[in-house]
């Protein structure tokens, strides 16, 4: 530090609070599940995974939405990489040692796109990385031509693993990120379902459960994520919103049902989780006073001002789906005009925003 200081007087000291990073990570992820997919889950240090199978055409495609993000990060005053591509590994490796700031690798395009990149990409341990040194092996691509039983006979299973990871043979899994005292419910299966009569027969159990905890805190449902835990790790997503906050259970199980077609089961879903990812209060209404029956009014236009958030795949196969690594570093710059304009939305009640330095 003192040769550092004597080389650089102006150098400022900060103690490291990896507590506080990991904090600030985890409030980063949960807006940009607000504002993104309702699937993101934290890289650490310093990464977000974000699952945007059927959200890019809700920010005009994969490209701006990438652009977008990093622009906003600027504004901020991060630095950051994004990176869309078909698995989590590859995305991850190409945003930590890839050298441009925004990528979209083609589907399909994986092997060539991460074949320069060093050893380290495919986060293997140090003692490999060491012991392939010696072999003369230091990039993905020469790795990946080599016999796989002699090098999982000296190194074990983890570099085929990670190299299955990285091109999509195997998933991986992802832990999404879940807001502060959310209202959900949750179904498990003692043997995996995949039929869509079936699915659309539980979420009209879990529908009711989900209002009746919505009624307890007076509040009704502005946007509500259905996931669904296959039994090979990977998560299906629905995602309905509307324009005004509800409770009603057959609209919510209509807007859900009208979704199932979009969802592959893969070899069966184990888990079944409704979430409330945006609540508001209910306003109060007057209600229909009778001697036969009370029924809560429900105003035609509050009903005819609900939309859907669509959920489309534009593509699809066995292992592989979307996904975005995103580096974030933190960085001191000036704010231009340009980027002071793309400021972010105000925060919502009941969402975990993050604190960005230099964000109206």
């Amino acid at each position: 530090m003192a040769k550092a200081q004597a080389l650089y007087p102006d150098l400022v000291l900060i103690d490291a609070d990896p507590e506080g990073d990991r904090l600030g990570l985890e409030k980063l992820a949960l807006w940009f599940q607000h504002r993104i997919a309702p699937i993101v889950a934290v890289d650490a240090p310093d990464g977000l995974i974000l699952d945007t199978t059927g959200a890019d055409h809700l920010h005009g495609g994969e490209l701006p939405m990438l652009t977008d993000m990093v622009h906003r990060m600027a504004g901020a005053g991060f630095r950051a990489k994004a990176v869309v591509a078909d698995t989590w590994g590859a995305a991850h490796a190409i945003a930590r040692y890839g050298r441009a700031p925004i990528v979209v690798v083609p589907p399909g395009e994986i092997a060539g796109t991460l074949a320069d990149l060093p050893l380290e990409a495919l986060r293997l341990p140090d003692t490999i990385i060491d012991g392939l040194a010696t072999l003369g092996v230091s990039r993905i691509g020469p790795l990946a031509a080599m016999p796989r039983a002699p090098l999982a006979l000296r190194f074990g299973p983890d570099i085929a693993r990670r190299l299955d990871q990285a091109f999509g043979r195997i998933g991986e899994a992802i832990v999404p990120v879940r807001p502060v005292d959310p209202v959900e419910v949750s179904r498990n299966f003692a043997e995996p379902i995949g039929a869509a009569e079936t699915i659309a027969r539980y979420i009209g159990k879990l529908v009711p459960l989900l209002c009746q905890w919505l009624d307890e805190r007076g509040q009704g449902v502005r946007r509500l994520d259905l996931l669904l835990h296959r039994v090979d790790s990977r998560i299906e997503a629905i995602r309905v919103a509307t324009a005004m906050p509800v409770r009603d259970v057959k609209r919510l199980t209509r807007l859900l049902c009208e979704k199932i077609e979009t969802i592959d089961p893969g070899f069966g879903i184990e888990r079944m989780v409704l979430i409330a990812s945006l609540a508001e209060p209910m306003d109060q209404r007057q209600t229909v006073s009778s001697l036969i029956a009370e029924e809560e009014v429900e105003g035609s236009t509050r009903k005819s001002h609900g939309r859907v958030v669509h959920r489309v795949r534009l593509w699809k196969s066995l292992f592989c789906t979307k996904e975005i690594s995103i580096i974030i570093k933190k960085t001191r710059c000036r704010q231009s005009v340009a980027q002071a304009r793309m400021s972010f939305q105000p925060p919502v009640d009941g969402v975990l925003w993050p604190v960005l330095t230099g964000v109206a």
